[in-house]
């Protein structure tokens, strides 16, 4: 039988082997495929341009049909050309062959390498925007790249809060502006297309936030199912190696089998129940034993094999921060615009409840519960003192950058806020 398991175990890793010696051709041919997508789409409805509203004569929604499918497309070769780059480093070839492929590639990614949302060519404001924005984006860095600045190019035009006035009071020029801008002949036209750039942003947003949750839970959970979790069942098979990974899950299996043994002598002193020689006592116990070793025997695997699981897990969510970098400006101007378009007493209201949860007077007791959770989950003993340790610096550190938060920023953005703040804690 453990004949068989063996050579099992052999074939499936020689197949493994040859799937990932052939990694970069697949992947290279994959990104290749979509990219003859795009150029068939660009031949075919826009003459060969690239799918913009100013290559074809196109309403909105046909539009968006075109750039949907194109988008879906880049993201594809994005991610099949970094894992060509990723494998062919591991994978030593010196055949060039795939030269051409790699080349039609790059064209199709270089022109579309300054695509981004329709908000940037218009360099219109939705109305739901809060003045707010500007003012916490003026304490950042200048963006580096085209895409952090196309994500500031919907706030420059804004008014910064802090603004002195001059003769005239700012709301006079505000209303004068609004009203303005209401009777212009183009007013209705730029309200749609304000709405349907902010309705792109969230759609974005989304859809990378739930990118973001999906693709690392469902890379750990499969990862771990198919082929981490096997691998460490295999190679951990062997007789010499220890059952339990630290001394916690010993202790927990010692008391299981004390509390069996007791159950088994309280149901024998009972008057009503059979009596059961000691024998057969001792024969039960010895199989509880052995089940409970078997129990605690794939706990350990399991814990060995989340370490890995969830080292994959985060290596997806980084490939999916770094090709989608405009879903995750997306999300932070979408998180930016909701939050900071909450009212005075709705900020103070969550800000007190998520202090309260993390650096507030119980929150000691959620922090334990968090780590001997995530030491149970990698099969680590946990340590009392360490715990102690870092409950005694870290809430600390995190309550320290909150207020510096609450007096440096929350303080000139929205002071109302702030005093807000200052009645509830009182």
């Amino acid at each position: 039988m453990k004949n068989y398991v063996n050579s099992d175990f052999s074939d499936h890793l020689n197949i493994g082997s040859q799937w990932f010696l052939r990694t970069p051709e697949r992947a290279l041919e994959q990104a290749y495929k979509m990219a003859l997508k795009i150029k068939d789409i660009e031949l075919e409805h826009f003459a060969g341009d690239k799918v913009s509203s100013q290559s074809g004569d196109y309403s909105q929604n046909v539009l968006d049909c075109f750039q949907t499918d194109v988008e879906k497309y880049l993201k594809i070769i994005k991610i099949r050309v970094v894992e060509f780059k990723v494998s062919r480093f591991f994978i030593k070839n010196s055949n060039y062959a795939f030269l051409d492929k790699l080349k039609l590639i790059d064209e199709v990614l270089s022109r579309y390498k300054n695509e981004d949302l329709e908000l940037s060519n218009s360099n219109v404001v939705a109305y739901s925007q809060k003045p707010t924005l500007t003012k916490l984006e003026s304490h950042q860095q200048p963006p580096k790249n085209s895409s952090q600045l196309t994500s500031k190019l919907s706030l420059e035009n804004i008014e910064p809060v802090t603004k002195k006035t001059g003769i005239f009071p700012r709301s006079i020029g505000r209303t004068f502006r609004k009203i303005t801008n209401d009777m212009s002949p183009s007013s209705e036209q730029e309200v749609l297309r304000n709405f349907q750039a902010s309705r792109k942003i969230t759609k974005r947003a989304i859809n990378c936030l739930l990118l973001l949750i999906l693709i690392p839970l469902l890379t750990q959970e499969l990862s771990k199912k198919f082929f981490i979790l096997p691998a460490v069942e295999h190679f951990r098979s062997v007789e010499s190696t220890p059952i339990f990974l630290n001394w916690e899950m010993k202790e927990e299996a010692l008391k299981q089998l004390q509390s069996f043994e007791e159950e088994l002598k309280f149901d024998n002193l009972l008057k009503h129940s059979p009596q059961i020689s000691v024998e057969a006592m001792e024969e039960k116990i010895s199989l509880k034993a052995e089940e409970l070793a078997e129990e605690f025997k794939h706990k350990s695997n399991s814990a060995v094999a989340n370490v890995f699981a969830d080292l994959l897990g985060l290596f997806a969510f980084a490939v999916v921060v770094v090709i989608n970098k405009k879903g995750v400006i997306a999300i932070k101007n979408l998180l930016n615009e909701i939050i900071y378009g909450l009212s005075d007493s709705a900020k103070a209201f969550i800000i007190i409840l998520f202090t309260d949860i993390f650096v507030g007077f119980h929150s000691p007791h959620g922090w334990e519960v968090i780590l001997e959770s995530i030491a149970s989950h990698l099969g680590i003993a946990a340590d009392r003192n360490a715990i102690f340790l870092f409950i005694a610096t870290f809430p600390v550190i995190l309550d320290t950058i909150f207020k510096y938060w609450v007096f440096r920023y929350l303080n000139q953005i929205s002071p109302s806020a702030v005093a807000t703040l200052k009645n509830m804690n009182e």
